[in-house]
């Protein structure tokens, strides 16, 4: 079974090796042409494609109509990628720390709210409702697998069309709701002794209500705003960071549901993630403006419309005049 898995991974090596260049990288060694081409291919319409291009180009101090096929690029360009560090963990503008706050924030999010305990540990959620055939409870978490699937499949038709802002908080919603049920039907299943039929079905509906809002907004979207936020010359150690924020949640609620579940009850665990979701949605709706539409270039701008996102919310939503 183990060996399985080898399958994929070739499948994933093959289209590593056809994955092409990011277009501004190629710009910023001086191959235009190159750049340009692969602009074309992920941009939506030429139209679209010559608008990045020309913003690309501005932003490393180019010639906007310059349209050669390869052109020598100046030192300040090439020293560019220097003092990355520095500028966006020691000495960042206003903007970077909010798009730096943003990135670490919904990598942090993803995984505080409780999504490992019920993928690994579903088993258990299920024998605590009821479920105490083991065949029963490998079928219902096969349930668990196949809602993940086809809410994943749902958020890839969703994302563009809803927009990453709202989809995320109608997720984080959902979510605060399913947690706050599950932990209920738990408790009042450990009560009876996982006699109550019902309590034992409705566990399994809030599993299933969770694991199916999570896919469709919070999970997508955490990977792929992250991506869209950071300027290009940042882009690589934001993501980095957002991404070991990512797995450090991950392997802590992983290594330390058991303990708590014997701590607080599985019920309080799960009271614990609902509260932690509704300090996500406080946090996603206040620092997370929407990118829908928004090209790497214009991301800065973005976060510094205002001065501060928490009054860019407030007055977006007219509680102040």
């Amino acid at each position: 079974m183990l060996g399985l898995a080898a399958i994929p991974s070739v499948f994933l090596a093959i289209g590593i090796l056809k994955m092409p260049e990011s277009p501004r990288w190629l710009i910023m060694k001086g191959r235009l042409r190159e750049g340009k081409e692969i602009m074309y291919k992920v941009s939506n319409s030429p139209e679209e494609a010559e608008f990045r291009l020309r913003e690309v180009k501005r932003n490393l101090g180019m010639d906007e109509n310059c349209d050669d096929d390869v052109v020598k690029i100046s030192d300040s360009v090439k020293k560019q990628d220097e003092g990355v560090w520095k500028e966006l963990l020691l000495k960042p503008t206003k903007s970077l720390q909010r798009i730096l706050l943003a990135g670490i924030g919904i990598h942090f999010f993803e995984h505080a709210t409780g999504i490992e305990a019920v993928i690994l540990y579903s088993h258990r959620i299920f024998a605590k409702a009821g479920v105490h055939d083991h065949k029963h409870q490998i079928l219902a978490t096969c349930g668990v697998g196949l809602t993940k699937f086809s809410f994943i499949v749902l958020s890839t038709i969703l994302i563009d069309r809803v927009g990453r802002r709202k989809l995320v908080l109608t997720s984080v919603s959902g979510m605060i709701l399913a947690l706050t049920g599950l932990g209920t039907f738990l408790f009042l299943a450990e009560q009876s002794g996982g006699k109550l039929i019902w309590t034992l079905v409705l566990s399994i509906i809030t599993t299933y209500s969770y694991v199916a809002f999570f896919n469709v907004g919070l999970a997508p979207v955490t990977w792929v705003y992250t991506a869209e936020i950071f300027p290009l010359r940042y882009r690589g150690l934001g993501v980095g960071i957002g991404v070991a924020v990512n797995r450090l949640m991950n392997a802590t609620v992983s290594m330390t549901f058991l303990s708590m579940m014997s701590a607080m009850t599985i019920a309080g665990v799960f009271f614990m993630f609902a509260g932690i979701s509704v300090i996500a949605l406080i946090f996603f709706y206040f620092f997370l403006p929407e990118t829908k539409g928004k090209s790497l270039e214009e991301m800065e701008a973005l976060f510094t419309r205002n001065k501060g996102l928490c009054t860019t919310r407030i007055k977006e939503e007219g509680w102040l005049v």
